[in-house]
C-alpha cells in the first residue's frame, strides 16, 4: 500500500527538533541525577534545597519522570514525522504543572526559596507550551504523518 504523501518538512523545522531533542535530554539528565541524590551529594545543597528535596513526595517524583520522559518520547517522534508529537509533548506538559503544582503550591518554594526560584521552572513551562504549539503547527502544515 501506498503512503500517503506529505509536505517536505523545511530545513528549520529539523533544528528546531534537535533543540527539542537536545532539551529533553537535558532534562533527562536532570532529573536522574537530581532523583538519584545521595545523602553526601544532598548535604552539599543550601540548606533550603536540602528541605526541598527531603520533603518531596512520590507525586512530584512520578510527574517528574513522566514530564521528562514524555518530552523526551514527544522530541523523538517529532523527529520521526509523527503525529504522535503533540499528544506526548501534553503529557509533558501535564507532569510538568504536577511537579511545579507540588513545589509552589503545596511545598510553598516561592516563600522558602523566593522569587528567583520561579524562574526556570517558568521557562521549563514556556518550552514545553512552545513544543505542543510547534508540533501542532507542524501538523497543520502536513509534515507530520
Amino acid at each position: 500500500m501506498a503512503e500517503r504523501t506529505k509536505a517536505n518538512a523545511p530545513g528549520w523545522f529539523w533544528l528546531v527538533a534537535i533543540v527539542f531533542l537536545l532539551w529533553s535530554l537535558a532534562g533527562c539528565f536532570a532529573c536522574y541525577t537530581q532523583l538519584t541524590l545521595t545523602p553526601q551529594d544532598l548535604a552539599k545543597l543550601p540548606a533550603a534545597q536540602q528541605d526541598a528535596w527531603s520533603a518531596m513526595t512520590p507525586l512530584p517524583k512520578i510527574a517528574y519522570v513522566v514530564a521528562v520522559a514524555a518530552g523526551l518520547l514527544g522530541s523523538i517522534l517529532l523527529l520521526m514525522r509523527s503525529g504522535l508529537a503533540r499528544l506526548l509533548f501534553i503529557v509533558s506538559l501535564i507532569g510538568v504543572l504536577i511537579q511545579f503544582g507540588w513545589f509552589f503550591g503545596i511545598y510553598a518554594e516561592l516563600q522558602k526559596l523566593g522569587a528567583s526560584s520561579a524562574a526556570f521552572p517558568a521557562f521549563i513551562v514556556a518550552m514545553a507550551l512552545i513544543e505542543i504549539w510547534f508540533s501542532g503547527l507542524a501538523a497543520r502544515r502536513g509534515w507530520l504523518r
